[in-house]
């Protein structure tokens, strides 16, 4: 059973970090450190089993693939700590704060930390008489019980890793109080394993001690092995579906960016086209009919990540609109609200179908020559501080503006304000 958690942790390892290298080779935020620590721990965890045994052991040095383990181990640690430190750095927090000033001091002294132990650990390795085991075990440990250099050369290892993930633990402890739901379940986990990560040192190192100078049962033995094996997976398990959490968290708030992108598309186009100084980039225009429509609207939603896309969609929409503002009937709105209470429309709905008609208004006044004059009053409600609250609206805005009656709209542009305006036909509702 163990032996397939470890197979689930190393595709896990790998797949991580080949999903993370992209950004790792954009340099952002310390995701080329956490990529290389996912790197380091699935080398060690490929090294650990009989595979990578063997195949380290094709280089004729005894007991090379343990300490191969460990170096590895020790570099994916030293990858997390630089991960971390480089988060708080960029996080903005004051530099006055505890955490902080921690993070800051084991950024100093983590790569020569690292460095130093590994230079001793490979010293220690050396001196062990690794040629005459004391008995025949697969336990590297239990090979060597019975000698000093066995528990400093174990001390040595586990001693980094309490240390470092002690550290690890109490920077994603600290950061989970202040984040949102999915984050703080996340960075909770995270810590969690940290803390097994602690207790698993803790035991190792002990047991690492406590073979050199007493004898201990292979009944024993078989239990210690069990038991820290089962700590040791449950770490890295809890580790990596909370370091999931997070980057599934960011995933979905992408994918929720890009369907309001594509549904507020045809809005911001005909807008953008209708007034194109206001907008950054006007719609991109391709000949070849259907495909070159098509294959225009994806570059413009393409053109960059989608969160940034939507931000400048939803300013460019507002802005055009002020501009439109200018250009009409200072009542437009009012009519375009009584038209969408006859239709039958309440809340939400209500608006969103007098701003559909307000705009389609707005741009055939453009398109008839419409001279600017002094902005009306009741223009459709702009963005306020509730920026998901405003896409959500200018989403329904959108949705609506896609079947707006064009006969109606030609109406409210040319009627006075008591004129009657006549109730749409579903037949003649506007396509895109």
């Amino acid at each position: 059973m163990l032996d397939q958690v470890a197979l689930v942790i190393v595709v896990a390892l790998v797949a991580q970090a080949v999903w993370r290298m992209p950004s790792a080779l954009r340099g952002e935020g310390g995701q080329s450190a956490l990529a290389g620590a996912l790197a380091a721990f699935a080398g060690a965890w490929w090294v650990r089993s009989e595979t990578g045994r063997n195949v380290i052991d094709m280089f004729g040095v005894t007991d090379l693939a343990t300490l191969i383990k460990h170096i590895l181990t020790i570099m994916g640690i030293c990858a997390v700590l630089s991960y971390v430190t480089a988060t708080y750095a960029a996080a903005g927090y004051p530099s006055s704060a505890r955490h902080v000033r921690i993070a800051a001091l084991v950024r100093r002294l983590a790569l020569g930390t690292s460095l130093g132990t590994i230079v001793v650990l490979v010293a220690v390795f050396f001196v062990l008489d690794r040629e005459h085991p004391v008995v025949n075990s697969p336990y590297f440990m239990t090979r060597h019980a019975g000698t000093v250099s066995l528990a400093v050369y174990m001390g040595l290892v586990y001693l980094y890793v309490a240390a470092a993930t002690c550290v690890c633990g109490y920077q994603w402890a600290h950061a989970a109080r202040r984040a949102h739901r999915a984050l703080r379940a996340g960075l909770t986990m995270m810590a969690l394993a940290m803390a097994l990560a602690v207790f698993y040192a803790i035991l190792r190192a002990a047991y690492g001690v406590l073979l050199a100078v007493h004898e201990v049962s292979p009944a024993f033995v078989t239990a210690q092995e069990a038991t820290t094996d089962t700590l040791l997976h449950l770490t890295f398990v809890l580790w990596l579906v909370g370091m999931i959490a997070p980057a599934a968290t960011a995933l979905t708030a992408r994918w929720r960016a890009w369907r309001e992108l594509v549904a507020l598309y045809p809005l911001w186009r005909d807008l953008a086209r209708t007034v194109p100084d206001v907008v950054m980039y006007a719609p991109v225009a391709l000949p070849g009919g259907r495909l070159g429509r098509w294959l225009g609207s994806a570059r413009d939603c393409l053109r960059a990540d989608p969160r940034l896309l939507l931000e400048r969609f939803v300013t460019e929409i507002s802005d055009v609109v002020r501009t439109l503002s200018h250009l009409v009937p200072s009542d437009l709105y009012a009519r375009a609200a009584r038209v969408a209470e006859r239709e039958g429309h309440t809340g939400l709905r209500a608006r969103a179908v007098a701003s559909a008609y307000w705009g389609r208004c707005a741009m055939l006044a453009v398109a008839s020559g419409a001279v600017a004059h002094s902005a009306p009053v009741d223009a459709p409600p702009s963005a306020d501080d509730d920026f998901d609250g405003f896409v959500a609206r200018l989403v329904v805005v959108a949705d609506v503006y896609r079947r707006v009656n064009e006969e109606t709209v030609r109406d409210l542009l040319t009627a006075t304000p008591e004129a009657h305006v006549p109730h749409p036909s579903t037949s003649q509702a506007r396509t895109p």
